[in-house]
């Protein structure tokens, strides 16, 4: 007798920058799984945040225009329903656990994940807490600086302070070199290098249409950029490390390195280093992943100065899956097959389901409601 198929629900897409990354990323996940354990059914959320069903879903996952086929869904959605944008979900007769492949905002920062809990299914990655702290830059930085892991100092913007700052105050406080980063976004979308005052207001006014908080963070000079992936719920283990080195001409890996074109950029899979350079990198990420609670997966990036410090650069909860990303390369490179990957985030997405499952709510009736005596004076 064999056992029965999980139904596992692919979601891609999302309303954030990394929309099409996404999809990119969607096609490996679904191509590496096994048809014979897992019967998969898309859901693609549009840019508008509706997700659409696996019918329409598969026209655009095959390569059909998109817009022309969301045009189509909508006109046969009820899109001022309550539901509407989740309403898809229940074209499906059941569902067994969700892989959310969202990049970015909805899939990174806590809101899928949100929901899925409250549909009481696994599902693979961090849960609400986790992810939302992990996907803002400030308070990512505020926990790893609690844990006493090194990353580089910063100050934070918003609307209301930004014009307490001006490059020499900024100057004064981080040095002559920083990068403005919006503080929940992804994939190097609204960060600049910054060295003087034009350049600054410039990259502050791209940043703060992403977002209300910024980071003015310090930057150093010509760092090695150094990535590691994490594996597992409480006892994870990392892989063998990744290097990055972009062409010289470019001030940093950016959006268009990671994902349009990476042709002039050279990965070192695995990365050679000083032994003590590489034991350190992994023991401020497996320090990191269990400071933030996180769960299932995560990529870690590192910026390596030229006196050898590596500073914990950011953590990305749902990293890409394309042909480009270095999450399932660097475990390829360790040992661990795609498909042997998928297989085991997937376990460990319904392990950490089952453990969240033995928690206890206590509800106790209030009973006859009494007030205290009110004395006004």
């Amino acid at each position: 007798m064999t056992n029965k198929k999980l139904h596992v629900a692919l979601l891609f897409g999302g309303n954030s920058s990394e929309h099409d990354v996404s999809k990119r990323s969607a096609h490996n996940v679904f191509d590496a799984m096994d048809k014979n354990k897992y019967d998969v059914s898309l859901f693609m959320f549009t840019k508008d945040g509706i997700l659409l069903n696996n019918e329409y879903s598969q026209r655009i996952f095959d390569g059909e225009p998109e817009d022309a086929v969301v045009k189509e869904a909508y006109a046969n959605m009820d899109l001022d329903a309550p539901l509407a944008p989740i309403q898809a979900l229940s074209t499906v007769k059941q569902i067994d656990f969700f892989i959310p492949v969202i990049h970015g905002n909805l899939g990174e920062d806590g809101t899928v994940q949100g929901l899925f809990r409250l549909l009481k299914k696994p599902y693979i990655g961090s849960g609400i807490a986790a992810s939302a702290m992990s996907f803002d830059k400030d308070l990512t930085k505020k926990i790893i600086t609690q844990a006493g892991i090194r990353n580089t100092p910063y100050i934070l913007l918003t609307p209301e302070n930004r014009d307490q700052y001006d490059w020499n105050a900024i100057q004064e406080e981080l040095g002559d070199l920083v990068f403005v980063k919006p503080a929940k976004q992804g994939s190097s979308v609204g960060i600049h290098k910054v060295e003087n005052e034009a350049e600054l207001k410039a990259a502050l006014d791209d940043a703060f249409k992403y977002d209300f908080k910024v980071l003015v963070e310090q930057g150093i000079d010509h760092p090695r950029e150094i990535e590691i992936s994490i594996l597992g719920n409480e006892h994870p283990i990392a892989s063998k490390l990744g290097g990055i080195r972009v062409p010289s001409d470019d001030p940093f890996y950016d959006y268009e390195n990671k994902f349009v074109d990476a042709s002039g950029v050279v990965f070192d899979l695995p990365v050679i280093l000083p032994d003590d350079l590489t034991q350190e990198i992994t023991d401020m990420a497996l320090k990191a992943y269990k400071a933030l609670g996180m769960k299932g997966l995560c990529r870690i990036d590192f910026l390596v100065d030229q006196n050898n410090v590596p500073y914990l650069s950011e953590p990305n909860t749902l990293p890409g899956f394309t042909n480009i990303s270095l999450y399932p390369q660097m475990w390829e490179v360790s040992g661990i097959k795609y498909s042997d990957l998928i297989d085991r985030l997937i376990k460990l997405g319904l392990e950490e389901f089952e453990r969240q499952e033995q928690i206890k709510y206590d509800f106790q009736s209030l009973g006859e409601e009494k007030v205290g005596k009110k004395e006004y004076h």
